[in-house]
């Protein structure tokens, strides 16, 4: 079929002609243009492209939901009957909606003509970069795309987000080598709307392959103790945050009655100084999200502002359930502003304690509960950093950890897709051999 449009609306109106009460089409084209490298050396390039329909019904509030990677009339109208007919198997509930009527939208953002060369010259000025500055650094795989995306999201409530946007991203996977010795692996990312800077400015991919040169040699710690942890901006978004909304926040766990916020909406479950938001459109997020599945368009809100629960991370399903209000996006577009605290005095303020960049663990338990190895990481003694870490793993409690703040960096990581300071800890089991 032509057009993203007339094959939504062709969707919608064959769901409604076969029984469907409600029902949503999100109709998307994507492009990548992307350069690969392997072990220091490029290795390809290529164009991908990619299409796809979603389909999502409703019929007696039994849900229905289908994708496929084809336009044509056929194939759509067969996954529209396949969409009615698991639909019809599932079991009802009154929990489901969507969006009420909103209008016609259109969203665009960020890189709509790439500029191909350019792409490439910073791409390969980034590997020469490495090269120069951080020869013990080994490219294992490098990734420079652009990545662009059109399509119409359209409900049988008169909806209508037309989108069109496109970006550019760097993202690396090397390690550190001198002879025989090797660290373990580090990643860096980034997305940008122009290439005005070379890559290895943006975001702290300077700073990540200075920090995984000097990880070559390292030592275990010895023993086990209560001390310090400063967690590096991405394990601050994943190692904790990252669990903190999954356990405490989001769907699964209000919907499930596990959360140990359930009932805190409006306490205080943090240190005065925390605040963390999710802002898809926030000036400093490229292309954030602007609508969520459910068809509501996505705004800033804050989770926890000054410490206070403010909001669970939930859909509008679960928000239905639950008796509680729909997070008003569904993004991981997280935001914790930084303080006023450099890196440099927060490691001058740890009597004992360690550094981390990475978590090897598993989930944490409902209660918060966590262990793992510390990866990339550095040992902290009387406000310096001693050596590097090896066999070393941390545990704790992740609500209770937030009360136990001690800084928040002034440096912030901004990547595109988030905003994230380096932040420390106390109360923290250290151990190793």
């Amino acid at each position: 079929m032509n057009g993203y449009k007339e094959t939504a609306e062709f969707v919608l109106g064959l769901a409604k002609e076969k029984g469907a009460q409600k029902a949503f089409c999100y109709v998307l084209e994507g492009e990548k243009r992307e350069f690969n490298v392997d072990g220091n050396e490029f290795s390809l390039f290529r164009t991908l492209f990619t299409r796809s329909v979603s389909i999502t019904v409703f019929v007696e509030q039994r849900k229905g939901s289908v994708s496929i990677n084809k336009f044509d009339k056929e194939e759509i109208a067969a996954a529209v009957e396949n969409c009615i007919e698991s639909a019809k198997s599932a079991m009802p509930d009154e929990a489901w909606e969507i969006a009420p009527f909103i209008g016609k939208k259109e969203f665009n953002g960020g890189v709509l003509t790439p500029d191909t060369d350019k792409l490439f010259f910073r791409a390969k000025e980034l590997l020469e970069n490495i090269k120069e500055k951080h020869p013990a650094v080994i490219t294992e795989q490098m990734i420079v795309d652009y990545k662009s995306q059109k399509g119409v999201y359209m409900s049988t409530e008169g909806n209508e987000y037309y989108i069109n946007n496109g970006s550019y991203s760097a993202s690396l996977m090397y390690s550190a080598h001198e002879g025989e010795k090797s660290t373990s692996f580090y990643s860096s990312d980034v997305t940008v709307d122009n290439l005005d800077k070379p890559f290895i400015e943006c975001a702290m991919i300077e700073k990540e392959l200075s920090d995984i040169e000097k990880q070559i040699h390292t030592k275990p710690t010895e023993g086990k103790f209560e001390g310090r942890v400063i967690f590096a901006p991405n394990c601050v978004a994943n190692t904790v945050f990252g669990n903190v909304c999954s356990n405490f926040a989001g769907d699964s766990a209000m919907l499930e009655g596990t959360s140990v916020w359930k009932d805190k909406l409006g306490e205080t479950i943090a240190d005065k100084r925390i605040t963390v938001s999710f802002k898809p459109r926030d000036s400093r997020i490229i292309n954030g999200q602007r609508f969520t599945g459910e068809g509501y368009l996505a705004e800033d809100y804050d989770l926890i502002k000054d410490g206070v629960l403010q909001s669970f991370m939930i859909s509008q399903y679960v928000a239905n359930k639950t008796g509680n209000k729909r997070a008003p996006n569904t993004s991981w577009d997280m935001v914790i502003e930084g303080g006023t605290t450099p890196l440099a005095e927060m490691i001058k303020n740890v009597k004992k304690g360690v550094l981390i960049g990475r978590f090897s663990g598993g989930s944490p338990g409902a209660n918060g509960e966590f262990s793992g190895v510390a990866k990339n990481g550095f040992m902290i003694e009387n406000g310096e950093i001693v050596s590097a870490l090896s066999e070393t793993m941390i545990s704790g409690n992740l609500a209770d950890m937030l009360f136990n703040l001690v800084d928040i960096s002034k440096e912030t990581l901004e990547d595109g897709g988030m905003v994230m300071p380096y932040m420390s800890f106390d109360g923290i089991t250290i151990s190793g051999k």
